[in-house]
């Protein structure tokens, strides 16, 4: 496994990959992999906004406005095609927005949470 931090639209990702050994060797990454790639922590003071990394429904919310969280603790589950993905904090911090509700339709790319 490799770590890397790539940027795709203005927005920077630190992602771990797999590293295959032959040149023959073609694989894609399961939906899931894509959808725990998390943003690369802000600096101290700075907000973090938490963005969805897939078009779906969210089904629960766990944080609230005022809640202190930890790094990779779980904020909110979104359900595409099915599947439900968990939504984590980026990093340690304190929740300042929700943008979104129970029910909501969301798009890949919108800001969910704003940590500060």
């Amino acid at each position: 496994m490799k770590r890397l931090r790539i940027t795709v639209e203005g927005r920077t990702y630190d992602v771990t990959v797999e590293v295959l050994d032959g040149p023959g060797d073609v694989s894609h990454a399961p939906p899931a992999a894509i959808a725990h790639a998390r943003p690369a922590v802000a600096h101290a003071g700075e907000p973090t906004s938490v963005v969805s990394q897939l078009a779906g429904t969210v089904v629960s919310i766990q944080a609230e406005v005022g809640q202190s969280v930890v790094d990779g603790e779980q904020l909110m589950v979104i359900e595409a095609m099915k599947m439900n993905t968990t939504v984590t904090a980026p990093r340690a911090g304190a929740v300042t927005a929700i943008a979104v509700e129970t029910g909501s339709v969301v798009e890949e790319g919108q800001v969910l949470v704003t940590l500060a």
